[in-house]
């Protein structure tokens, strides 16, 4: 999984006060849990830019001045109720043996038939939990929607690997093609025979514009 490095200041003080004074001065509080002890620092707002305002999912370098390096991955995150400006981060340490939890982005791979034949397609996961290996957490998990036809679904059954377990029922639902009132449901042994006896029909018509006209009615019976 990719990594963002976020250079920040450990903080002295941790009181209502001060913590305005970051705030106002265009920084974000943040703590880092899962180590020996919880670990204060702030950040310039903006660098968590690329962190936050992203469907994609990170894990981060905290990079203090005093030139210890952090691994860990956001947990929660609170935004100002008017403003939705970054109020307060925390985060979780990563350490090389030991699982972590993490939410991963569902992207989509190709084109459905069901849509292109009137379906509406239903995105009713667009992020998966996981718990995994720091090493092992994927960047996304792509979903081949090619072959979906109308009723088709894509469950968590076909998600699962050995890196990592899916924190979801087998049975869940990620993506779903539906039908709408103008879709046209298409069975493929019935386009095959539908080509068949069109095929039939334009042979019959061909043989009779080669060999003339077609043979008169017999007349009725008086």
């Amino acid at each position: 999984m990719k990594s963002i490095t976020i250079k920040g200041s450990e903080r002295e003080s941790v009181g209502k006060k001060a913590t305005k004074a970051l705030r106002n001065a265009g920084k974000v509080p943040c703590v880092v849990y899962g180590g020996e002890k919880p670990i204060h620092f702030s950040a310039d707002e903006l660098s968590f830019r690329d962190l936050v305002y992203t469907p994609a999912a990170h894990t981060i370098v905290v990079e203090l001045e005093n030139g210890s390096k952090i691994d860990a991955v956001m947990q929660d995150i609170q935004f100002h109720p008017v403003t939705d400006k970054i109020m307060h981060i925390d985060f979780y340490q990563l350490f090389a043996d030991k699982e972590v939890t993490m939410n991963i982005p569902v992207r989509i791979q190709g084109n459905s038939p069901g849509v292109r034949n009137g379906g509406r397609l239903l995105f009713r996961k667009r992020k998966l939990a996981i718990k995994a290996l720091p090493d092992k957490l994927p960047d996304f998990f792509d979903v081949d929607i090619s072959k979906l036809k109308i009723g088709d679904n894509i469950s968590v059954s076909s998600l699962l690997s050995e890196d990592f377990a899916i924190l979801h029922p087998d049975s869940t639902v990620v993506i779903q093609v539906k039908t709408a009132r103008a879709a046209i449901v298409v069975d493929e042994d019935e386009d095959e025979e539908g080509a068949e006896g069109e095929e039939g029909a334009a042979e019959g018509t061909e043989a009779t514009a080669e060999g003339g006209e077609a043979p008169a009615e017999a007349p009725a019976e008086s």
